[in-house]
């Protein structure tokens, strides 16, 4: 049978091994009904029959989260077969059996050992045996029997979010969604109202609600505006067991922003504004600026700065500054204080993005005065012209005044002005001015073919303060006159031909004029007076600016005169004319019978194949040329013939020879040999030097032997005078350092090495004569002394 808290498990006699267990779980409001089992007779397996069921089971219910001190009572199995006599066992497995589960294997009394959350497992599948100790096999099949965790409410429903954000404009109707919270809750949603959740608002009335079922967030309160409140907490509260008493709770919190619209315009803060300008303020300098404010924030404020009307609407705009939001008043014409010293101007400031929505809080623009008062400067003398340009003639005296520029003071002091030529521009020093009117003037003569435009700059400043200046550029055009006489247009040298007959025309002449003609140059060709009569040819005028000169006479002898030179006289048609007389050079030559010239020297004829004079030239210069690279090659040749093998890197004509080699002893007969010191007969005839390269021109000269025994000193003073006359020698000094000290030495040997090898006594009292120095060795060798004698 089954009660509220426990469930039992009830066996009946039967044939246990043939029975069929089939369970019956439905759950009813109240006790559960009856069960019954079909079992199959196990006798035959063709006989079906009823009889006594064997195992009766169902589900047990087990509440969550126990909190007794003894072990949970679940429920009890019980076997029909059990007599009571302890021969029966019941055997528990399945999910936490022995471990959450514990079984009496007497009884058949089940217990859970710890509490237990459905949240964690809702159910657990175990299966029941009753088996006989004695021979420990089952008296009953294995049967499968659910303990389903009943739910209480332990849970408190928990929002998906710590903190919600969210976001509307400004000045939303009511019931405009904001935002939606969901919370959710661990129990059974299919037993009771535990899981039942219900939301409620705590904090954030009466500017929000929430819907109780749905948990969305909607505006209550019509037109919040941004400008006086933009930041909104509203604390949720979702609270199970259908928002009844004793329901477990959970709270959220929800940050809400009001987004700006731009619902208010733009609004000076003061009517009128006034400003000052220096009237030598720069163009586009900035003169003040103006700020409407405007309570809305990023796009919505932002605001275009216009002038409408006003006497200084062509003399002063006014740009936005974009990071600010300021109007900037600026000048966009020269101010002048003389003129006029009072502007006064209207500005209007409009939002550049309206909302249609708010137009009916009114226009999105506002207007003030701005009042621009010039100021009065120093300013430097203003020129009657920006630039200008004067023409003068080329031959004008000198003093003569060209032209006059004229400069004023703008103020209202009018202060005189000074007048002055800047000299880089005029380094010549060819114009002048008058300081006190301005005019210019000549004070060097004028050339037009040399220059014709001159570009000067007059300074003019104010006499009481010479730092206020201005200047301006003069053109100065130099006008020509015909004072230029028409010349060659080249240097003509022509030749006629000894054979020529008369009227052959031999060249054609043209001239130039370094002045300028407006009509163009007209020239004529004459013979000079001196040549009309006697010469040998005759001019002709082309009447074209050319002329032609032509044989008089048939023949020519160049013999007689190779060369003829024709003066021309050339003259312009201009006031005053100008003329001049040019030379034509003509040569006699050799021409063949077509006129081609052959040669036009006399000298020709007698060495009709020599050479010309350039000619000659070329072929001297090759063989100089020619004769020094063979004296230099030569020369390196024996240069490097008398390279010494052993080249130092700082070689200097006074050189020591550095082997670094510490040499072989006694035994090496590679380094200079000290025999031939000791023995100069020995010298080998042959023996040639070692740091140079040898030499056969001059045969080694045989010196004479030294004799026995000679000081190494005299030996070398002998072999240095030798040397000093030998032809053999090398042209610089050569050091042999032989570090041999010779015979004869006067304070002799000190070393007591030689001692040992003599057999005779030596006396060392004459140490202690030699000074303190040597008192240590007279003690020593003076004891020896002692020691012998002893």
């Amino acid at each position: 049978m089954r009660t509220y808290h426990c469930f039992w498990l009830l066996f009946w006699a039967g044939q246990p091994h043939q029975s069929l267990l089939s369970p019956l779980s439905k759950r009813t409001s109240g006790f559960p009904e009856k069960e019954k089992v079909l079992v199959l007779s196990g006798n035959s397996r063709q006989d079906l029959h009823r009889s006594k069921r064997s195992w009766m089971w169902n589900q047990f219910f087990l509440l969550e989260e126990y909190t007794g001190t003894d072990y949970q009572y679940v429920g009890k199995l019980h076997s029909d077969q059990d007599k009571g006599d302890g021969s029966l066992k019941y055997i528990l497995s399945g999910d936490g059996a022995g471990d959450l589960f514990i079984i009496n294997e007497n009884t058949g009394d089940i217990q859970a050992t710890k509490r237990l959350d459905r949240e964690e497992k809702p159910v657990y599948i175990l299966r029941a045996q009753a088996i006989n100790r004695r021979t420990g096999r089952p008296v009953e099949p294995e049967s499968e029997f659910i303990i389903k965790i009943h739910d209480i409410n332990d849970n408190e429903p928990m929002f998906t979010k710590d903190v919600y954000n969210a976001s509307i404009p400004e000045m939303s109707d009511v019931g405009t969604f904001v935002v939606q919270v969901t919370a959710t809750d661990a129990d059974d949603p299919t037993y009771g109202n535990s899981a039942k959740v219900v939301y409620s608002i705590l904090q954030g009335q009466p500017y929000f609600s929430v819907e109780s079922e749905t948990g969305i967030i909607k505006t209550a309160l019509l037109n919040m505006d941004r400008e006086n409140r933009e930041q909104y907490q509203v604390v949720i509260q979702a609270k199970d067991m259908g928002g009844q008493m004793g329901g477990l709770s959970g709270t959220t919190t929800v940050n809400i922003t009001l987004t700006d619209v731009n619902d208010n315009p733009p609004r000076f803060p003061q009517s009128t504004y006034q400003f000052r300008a220096p009237e030598s303020m720069p163009l586009d300098s900035p003169v003040g600026r103006i700020k409407a404010n405007d309570a809305d924030v990023d796009e919505n404020a932002e605001i275009e700065y216009s002038i409408t009307e006003g006497d200084g609407y062509d003399m002063f705009g006014i740009t936005t500054d974009k990071d600010t939001q300021e109007g900037i008043i600026t000048v966009k014409k020269a101010l002048d204080f003389e003129n006029k010293n009072l502007y006064i101007l209207k500005v209007e400031a409009t939002n550049t993005h309206v909302d249609p929505r708010f137009l009916y809080l009114g226009p999105f623009k506002d207007s003030a005065t701005v009042r621009i008062q010039v100021e009065d400067v120093d300013e430097p003398p203003m020129f009657s012209r920006p630039a200008y340009i004067m023409e003068v003639k080329e031959d004008v005296p000198l003093n003569s005044v060209i032209g006059t520029v004229t400069a004023q003071d703008p103020d209202a002091a009018k202060n005189p002005v000074k007048y002055s030529v800047d000299r880089h521009t005029d380094m010549d020093r060819i114009f002048n001015i008058n300081s006190g009117n301005g005019s210019i003037f000549t004070s060097k003569p004028l050339d037009r073919e040399t220059l014709l435009w001159h570009n000067i700059t007059v300074i003019a400043a104010e006499i009481n303060n010479p730092k206020q200046s201005s200047r301006v550029p003069v053109f100065i055009k130099v006008l020509d006159v015909n004072d230029n006489a028409p010349e060659f247009a080249m240097f003509y040298e022509t030749f006629v031909c000894e054979n020529a007959k008369a009227e052959q025309l031999i060249q054609t002449l043209s001239a130039v004029d370094k002045d300028d003609s407006y009509n163009g140059h007209q020239f004529s060709f004459s013979l000079a007076p001196e040549a009309a009569s006697s010469s040998n040819f005759t001019l002709q005028d082309n009447r074209d600016n050319t002329a032609g000169i032509f044989t008089r006479k048939t023949r020519y002898n160049r013999h007689e005169t190779s060369t003829y030179f024709l003066p021309v006289l050339i003259s312009d048609n201009d006031y005053p004319i100008q003329s001049s007389t040019e030379t034509v050079t003509i040569r006699v030559c050799a021409c063949d019978h077509r006129g081609k010239m052959l040669s036009c020297n006399a000298e020709a004829l007698i060495h009709p194949t020599g050479l010309s004079t350039g000619a000659l030239i070329a072929i001297l210069l090759c063989i100089i040329i020619l004769l020094v690279t063979v004296v230099l090659f030569a020369a390196l040749r024996r240069q490097r013939k008398k390279e010494p093998l052993i080249i130092s890197k700082e070689d200097i004509r006074d050189n020591i020879v550095s082997y670094n080699d510490e040499g072989g002893g006694e035994e090496d007969t590679q380094a200079f040999d000290i025999g031939t010191l000791r023995n100069p007969e020995a010298i080998d005839d042959n023996k040639l030097r070692r740091d140079i390269v040898p030499e056969t021109l001059f045969m080694p000269r045989r010196t004479a032997t030294a004799r026995d025994n000679t000081d190494v000193r005299d030996f070398i003073n002998q072999r240095l005078k030798e040397n000093d006359t030998d032809p053999t020698a090398p042209p610089y000094d050569s050091l042999a350092t032989y570090a041999y000290e010779g015979n004869g030495s006067v304070a002799e040997s000190l070393s007591s090495l030689e001692s040992v090898t003599t057999d005779g006594d030596q006396d060392y009292d004459y140490l202690s004569d030699w000074g303190p120095r040597f008192k240590k060795l007279a003690d020593m060798y003076g004891s020896m002394d002692s020691d012998k004698d002893s």
